[in-house]
């Protein structure tokens, strides 16, 4: 599933792929290393008009008394997402795009974590399904997991879901109902991935070297 990723694609590109407008608040790109809690770039619809706006990634459910009153969910899965009183409305009524330029994963390996880089084959942005939250004055966002397709060449056992473009009106509330139908792997040749240095371990790292190939 997703705990870090990228963005390098400029707001104005993502803004132009997604027809959205962009808000005043987003967080600076690029981003080679975007960790949970912070700010991260959301598309919504809203009375069909799209914004790409900015949201805590990090979902907090409204009986939450702070922030921190109960565990950081960053992922929610697509087999409970319907089900779970945290998420069964927002999935009804708050669907979102979180826009990303790739991820990271790790890999056990000799009591060592071996962080791969992921990104689309075409090169294009990604779109991650997503699900959101409003909490007091603060927008907070979570991004739906699915089991791992063949994209993930056995590194993890779950995955983001990952939206194709003709499917992003039914995600974001566009175009009717039987958004359930989405959440599922990519399928084999959409994603692609390398070896990155160990640097990216750390939630301060940050740079265009984190997403370089070494060897494996």
């Amino acid at each position: 599933m997703c705990g870090r990723f990228t963005i390098t694609h400029p707001d104005e590109a993502i803004a132009r792929l997604f027809d959205a407008v962009i808000g005043n608040d987003l967080p600076p790109v690029p981003r080679f290393n975007v960790c949970p809690t912070t700010p991260v770039a959301v598309v919504t619809s809203e009375g069909r008009a799209r914004r790409l706006r900015a949201m805590r990634w990090g979902f907090i459910p409204h009986w939450y008394k702070a922030p921190n009153d109960g565990p950081l969910i960053i992922n929610a899965r697509s087999d409970t997402v319907a089900t779970k009183p945290a998420f069964r409305e927002a999935v009804r009524a708050r669907r979102c795009i979180v826009p990303a330029s790739g991820f990271y994963e790790w890999q056990e390996a000799a009591g060592r974590k071996l962080p791969w880089y992921f990104k689309r084959v075409d090169g294009e942005p990604m779109a991650f399904a997503g699900i959101w939250q409003r909490w007091g004055e603060m927008d907070t966002v979570a991004i739906v997991s699915t089991e791992a397709g063949p994209g993930m060449a056995g590194l993890h056992h779950r995955e983001a879901v990952v939206l194709e473009r003709p499917d992003w009106p039914l995600w974001l509330g566009e175009a009717g109902h039987g958004a359930a139908v989405l959440m599922k792997p990519s399928v084999e040749g959409v994603l692609t991935c390398h070896r990155v240095d160990m640097r990216v371990n750390s939630n301060r790292a940050e740079g265009p070297e984190l997403i370089e190939p070494v060897r494996a």
